[in-house]
């Protein structure tokens, strides 16, 4: 029997939820509508398809150690993890999927999902997946129709052609329609939103390819065969990757086969494209508010107020999103909120660290939050997971001083090797090589003040590093 696996597709950066998500930290690594990260959720929604094997996901290389954490945490270990050097659409990201699979089963079959959905009728997209796998083994390419209840403008939509269900033919794919159009499309009942989700065979995909995208499928291969290894992560080789242009599976592939089918999906869908989809895919309270976090609210309503670090306070707001991280407010209307990639990408321009990072940054081997900065200093607090190690490394321009506020920390400074409790600290001077280590079973909170003529975070230089990244100064 042919082996399931699961491909997830986890490369966007989803700046239309800033501040909560951003480039370095995007929101499928987010826990936004339950207590799991969208990934989590979607790893878990695909692993209770019958049969389904372990995934293989394809993300960015930055995400990679926090990808991994995440879906080990829920007691497996992942297929393999796929790092795209670059980003080049979803046709590509599946090919490099489909290669590999072919590696564990040159007869697998495929079903593909995007990291940052939600779907909260599991068992209706359980039953869904079994028809869409049952026509793809028949040499079909199937896509996932969602069932259209109100006419949105920010989707695509798939018209199905006739048959007896629950597969139908694609008749057609459509681009984005304006509002009168969409409305006609809702009242027809024949078109769905294109959900981006797909069954098929590895095989059969890559033929297709090989037919439509001859030239997409070559650069692929290319770069697949030239990938490294590198711990869990397979490297996709980056020059040979970068040749290859990018492309959507629908512009690629599904709108060119003859073999396109959709199968309807009623199960509570969203894509959580935007601060307003977040706020209609959670349970309001008598006012029609969403509040997370420390808030208190008067005279509000059908507003969402999310706080991560401080008291948010909302007087007389009616529609409004605000958002509240350690590092930026949000304030906008819903009906605007779609601009809200408009204000990354003017972040982006003047050179704003906040479009891309959060003030706590994740590490393999825990997180550093900088607490406070000024002219020549700044601190931080470091929180180091039970036998996380820094690499061994020094600075040219800054000198550091470690105070322990919990646990108990191994610290390598030079030729010497001690370890320092709680109340205890140290002194790392410019130029010495040093590391940090915790031998316990707890975790260690370290403040760290930095002092220095310059203290950006390219000023490291690696020596050895147990996460591969040795020679790397980011």
């Amino acid at each position: 029997m042919a082996s399931l696996i699961p491909v997830i597709l986890s490369g966007g950066a989803g700046t239309r939820l800033w501040p909560l998500s951003r480039e370095m930290y995007p929101k499928q690594l987010l826990a936004l509508t339950s207590k799991s990260t969208m990934l989590q959720e979607t790893a878990a929604r695909l692993a209770g398809i019958h049969g389904a094997r372990a995934p293989i996901v394809v993300c960015n290389e930055a995400h990679r150690f926090t990808v991994a954490e995440q879906i080990r945490h829920l007691g497996g270990a992942p297929a393999a993890i796929l790092l795209e050097p670059v980003g080049r659409n979803t046709a590509p990201a599946v090919a490099l999927a489909a290669l590999k699979a072919q590696d564990i089963d040159p007869g697998a079959t495929l079903v593909v999902a995007p990291a940052d959905h939600v779907i909260r009728d599991g068992r209706a997209f359980e039953a869904a997946a079994e028809s869409a796998i049952a026509a793809a083994a028949t040499g079909k390419l199937v896509t996932f129709g969602i069932v259209a209840r109100t006419p949105e403008t920010g989707y695509g939509y798939i018209r199905r052609g006739d048959g007896p269900g629950p597969v139908y033919p694609v008749a057609q794919f459509i681009e984005k329609p304006p509002l009168d159009v969409a409305c006609q499309f809702v009242e027809s009942g024949d078109y769905y939103w294109n959900s981006g989700m797909f069954v098929f065979g590895a095989a059969r995909f890559l033929a297709e390819l090989k037919a439509f995208a001859p030239d997409i499928l070559e650069a692929v291969t290319a770069a697949y065969l030239a990938a490294k290894t590198d711990l869990d992560f397979v490297r996709i080789d980056k020059a040979a990757f970068e040749r290859c242009r990018s492309e959507s599976i629908d512009y690629a592939v599904m709108e060119k086969t003859r073999d396109a089918v959709v199968v309807p999906l009623d199960a509570g869908w969203s894509d959580v494209g935007s601060w307003s989809s977040l706020f209609d895919a959670l349970p309001a309270d008598a006012d029609g508010n969403v509040l997370l976090g420390d808030v208190i609210v008067h005279d509000t309503h059908d507003c969402y107020v999310h706080s991560t670090s401080r008291l948010v306070a909302a007087v007389g707001m009616d529609d409004h999103i605000i958002v509240e991280t350690k590092d930026a407010v949000l304030v906008a209307p819903k009906e605007r909120v779609q601009d809200v990639k408009e204000l990354v990408n003017k972040l982006k321009k003047s050179g704003r660290s906040e479009s891309a990072l959060h003030r706590e940054v994740f590490r393999p081997w825990g997180s550093y939050d900088s607490i406070d900065f000024g002219d020549r200093f700044q601190v931080k607090r470091l929180s180091v997971k039970p036998g996380g190690v820094l690499s061994l490394q020094m600075h040219h321009h800054r000198a550091e001083h470690w105070i322990v506020v919990e646990g108990t920390a191994r610290i390598t400074c030079d030729d010497k090797t001690f370890l320092l409790s709680e109340n205890q600290s140290t002194y790392i001077p410019v130029g010495s090589t040093h590391r940090i280590e915790n031998p316990g079973k707890v975790f260690l909170h370290i403040v760290e003040v930095q002092s220095g003529s310059y203290l950006g975070e390219d000023d490291i230089v690696r020596f050895e590093d147990n996460y591969g990244r040795q020679g790397t100064n980011t």
